[in-house]
C-alpha cells in the first residue's frame, strides 16, 4: 500500500514509518524539519529507515504551502494518509497561537483537500487528549461533550477533528481520529517531560515541577501508540462507520510526583526539584477510556509506566554512551 505519513521524521512518526516499512508498505514522509527541536534528530530518524528498506521518499515541505502539498499528493497518489504532523505542546501554543492555528488547522485542511483531489479517501488523523479540557467525567470517553478547551494547541486539535468530520460528511472519506495520551519512549523529543527530567537528573541539574506534583497523566508507551495507529490503518482500510474517534492511552494514571520518583529509581539518582506555580493551559488530569479502541481496533496496550520508564532510561543511557564513544574516537 502507498502511504503518506506527515510528520514521519518526528518521534511518533518515525516509529510508525519503521513499522510500515517492516510490513512492506511504500512510504512517503512529509516533514518540514523545523527547528522546534534539533532538526538533526529528525534527519537521523530518516537515515535509519534505509536500514529497513530501500530509501524512503521524503518531501521536505511546509504543510501551510498549498502548492507544495498538492504537488506531493498528485505525484504519490496515496492509498492512505497518516496525518501526524503538527505543532505540538500546550505551553508553546500559548506563546505563539498564530503559528499553531496556521500549521495545525490550515495544514490539516491542506492535507485533507490534497488527499481528496488525489483520489485518497482514507485518513488517520492524530488528535490529542488535550481536547478534553476540564472534563469532570473520568476516565474520558470519546462521546463526552467538549465544551471548552484550555489552550490554542487543544483548540487546533478539536478543529482538526471537525474538519475531518466535514470531509467524511461532504466527500465520503473514511477517517479515524486518534486522541493520543502523553506519549513517551525511545526517541521521545528532548523537550518533553520524561526526556528532559531524565537528562536533568542524570546530570545533577534541577528539574522544573509545575504545581504540587498531584497532576495526573495517562502516560502511553510508544510501542502501544504505534499498535493503535496500525489498528486504525486497518480500520480505515476496512468496513464500518466512515468516521470514528478513538482514545489511545495506557488506561492508567500516574501523578507527576510518582513519575519523578520512577525516573529517580531507574537512574539511581535523586532529583533536585525547582517547584513552580501551575501553568496556564495545563490539564490537571488525563485518563483514557480505551474500551472503544480495544473493541474496534484490537488495541491492547502492554507497557505500564513501571516498565516503560526503565526502558526509556536504558535507551537514554545507551544513546548517550554512543555519543561519548563517538566523541572519544574523534
Amino acid at each position: 500500500m502507498k502511504i503518506i505519513v506527515t510528520g514521519g521524521a518526528g518521534f511518533i512518526g518515525s516509529h510508525v514509518v519503521r513499522n510500515l516499512l517492516d510490513e512492506g508498505h511504500e512510504v512517503t514522509v512529509v516533514d518540514d524539519f523545523n527547528d522546534f527541536y534539533d532538526p538533526a534528530i529528525k534527519r537521523a530518524n530518516v537515515a535509519s529507515f534505509s536500514l529497513i528498506a530501500a530509501p524512503v521518499e521524503v518531501a521536505e515541505i511546509d504543510l501551510r504551502d498549498w502548492d507544495a502539498v498538492q504537488s506531493v499528493f498528485e505525484k504519490v497518489r496515496p492509498h492512505v494518509v497518516i496525518h501526524l504532523a503538527a505543532r505540538a505542546g500546550v505551553r508553546p501554543s500559548i506563546a505563539d497561537p498564530k503559528l499553531y492555528i496556521d500549521t495545525n488547522i490550515t495544514g490539516t485542511f491542506n492535507v485533507l483537500e490534497a488527499a481528496r483531489l488525489s483520489g485518497c479517501q482514507k485518513i488517520v488523523f492524530a488528535s490529542s487528549s488535550s481536547v478534553y479540557g476540564l472534563s469532570k467525567t473520568v476516565p474520558f470517553r470519546e462521546d463526552l461533550p467538549i465544551l471548552q478547551t484550555l489552550s490554542p494547541y487543544a483548540a487546533t486539535k478539536i478543529a482538526g477533528e471537525q474538519l475531518c468530520g466535514n470531509y467524511v460528511n461532504l466527500h465520503g472519506m473514511r477517517i479515524a481520529c486518534l486522541r493520543f495520551f502523553t506519549v513517551y519512549g525511545p526517541g521521545q523529543r528532548p523537550d518533553l517531560a520524561i526526556h528532559s527530567f531524565t537528562d536533568a537528573i542524570e546530570h545533577g541539574r534541577p528539574i522544573k515541577q509545575f504545581g504540587d506534583g498531584s497532576t495526573r497523566r495517562d502516560y502511553t508507551y510508544i510501542d502501544d501508540i504505534v499498535q493503535g495507529v496500525l489498528g486504525a490503518l486497518s480500520y480505515v482500510d476496512g468496513e464500518g462507520p466512515l468516521f470514528e474517534i478513538f482514545n489511545l492511552g495506557e488506561n492508567e494514571t500516574t501523578t507527576l510526583a510518582k513519575l519523578i520518583s520512577s525516573i529517580e529509581k531507574a537512574l539511581g539518582k535523586k532529583a533536585v526539584i525547582e517547584r513552580l506555580p501551575e501553568q496556564r493551559g495545563d490539564m490537571p488530569l488525563t485518563a483514557a477510556d480505551i474500551t472503544k479502541a480495544r473493541t474496534l481496533l484490537g488495541y491492547a496496550p502492554r507497557t505500564p509506566i513501571r516498565d516503560g520508564i526503565p526502558k526509556f532510561v536504558a535507551w537514554y543511557r545507551e544513546l548517550h554512551s554512543q555519543d561519548r564513544s563517538s566523541h572519544l574516537e574523534v
